[in-house]
């Protein structure tokens, strides 16, 4: 099966205002095959969005790539130049946001937006507007063509953005937590269509996720990350039901859906003694602390406790 994208070995760094550096890529690396769909779990600051985001190359102008390379489909993602990367993001990648509302211009019609933005590529009459909007299960597609983001709900604007998304018939998929931000009745409905629309167009997807359950429900495989690299990779119910790194093991113990009522969940410290041998020598100069600082001030509050007790040797075992 042909390589729908590979990440090999990347490290990507933002640059803050006082010249410091925070590293949210550690030697990540992801091969993906056509047509697979793959989870991407990890608890905040892990390097999700960085990666999911580096499939098109969107990161901050802050962002500097230290080593690597990215490839999708044989092309070399960081080499692009303006317009080749206007390409593929057009013809080749297609991206759903956590919150759709802000995917949206809020100034303009829904009906205006999915005429621009689908131009190039489908037929933008309002009948096959229309036609979008209800492949998506949109109530009323002729109505919701004339009104404007704030009045539409949060399942409503995703459906929107899926449809706009997915009318491209994109090749690779990239959805950031794209159920996050929604109501929990509709989540599921939301998510059951993205895949479908996805597997439909033979799309290969990475699902970027805290849900493990639907994580394990809906893709083929599941990538683990921690620390900014993937630690874990494997089928979806081996790696979920059976892990065999520590990590993943204490991400797995912390689902809540997992939790019997009454009990407590797990989010203590994580035992690294297990972990593979190390060269200390690639932790120098760095602190188990500014590894959590630094990936809180990126990405987000890091899990309590995660790192409490680890070394900096500690650390490292844990992300090999």
């Amino acid at each position: 099966m042909t390589v729908m994208l590979d990440v090999d070995d990347v490290v990507v760094d933002y640059v803050k205002a006082d010249r410091t550096t925070v590293r949210a890529l550690d030697g990540a690396t992801l091969r993906v095959k056509a047509g697979e769909t793959v989870g991407i779990v990890g608890e905040s600051g892990s390097g999700k969005s960085t990666l999911g985001s580096l499939v098109g190359r969107l990161l901050p102008g802050n962002a500097r790539y230290t080593r690597g390379s990215v490839r999708v489909e044989g092309r070399d993602v960081l080499s692009l130049d303006r317009e080749e990367l206007r390409t593929l993001r057009r013809e080749c990648v297609g991206f759903i946001a956590q919150d759709p509302i802000s995917a949206l211009d809020p100034t303009m019609r829904i009906g205006r937006q999915l005429s621009l933005a689908l131009r190039d590529s489908v037929p933008t009459a309002e009948a096959d507007l229309i036609a979008l909007l209800e492949r998506v299960k949109m109530r009323d597609p002729d109505r919701v063509l004339r009104l404007f983001p704030h009045e539409v709900s949060g399942g409503m604007a995703q459906r929107i953005v899926i449809a706009m998304t997915m009318a491209r018939r994109p090749r690779v998929l990239v959805a950031d937590e794209p159920t996050a931000a929604l109501d929990s009745n509709v989540r599921s409905e939301v998510t059951r269509l993205l895949f479908e629309l996805a597997a439909d167009a033979g799309t290969t997807v990475l699902w970027l996720s805290h849900d493990l359950r639907s994580v394990g429900r809906w893709c083929d495989r599941v990538a683990v990350m921690y620390a900014g690299r993937v630690v874990e990779d494997g089928p979806a119910a081996q790696v979920l039901e059976r892990p065999t790194h520590p990590y993943t093991t204490a991400l797995a113990a912390s689902d809540p859906a997992r939790a019997r009522p009454g009990e407590r969940i797990e989010t203590s410290s994580i035992d690294y003694a297990v972990a593979a041998e190390v060269d200390d020598g690639d932790a120098a100069g760095s602190s188990v602390a500014d590894a959590a600082a630094g990936a809180e001030q990126a990405y987000g509050a890091v899990a309590d406790g995660l790192t409490a007790h680890a070394t900096p040797a500690d650390l490292r075992a844990g992300v090999r």
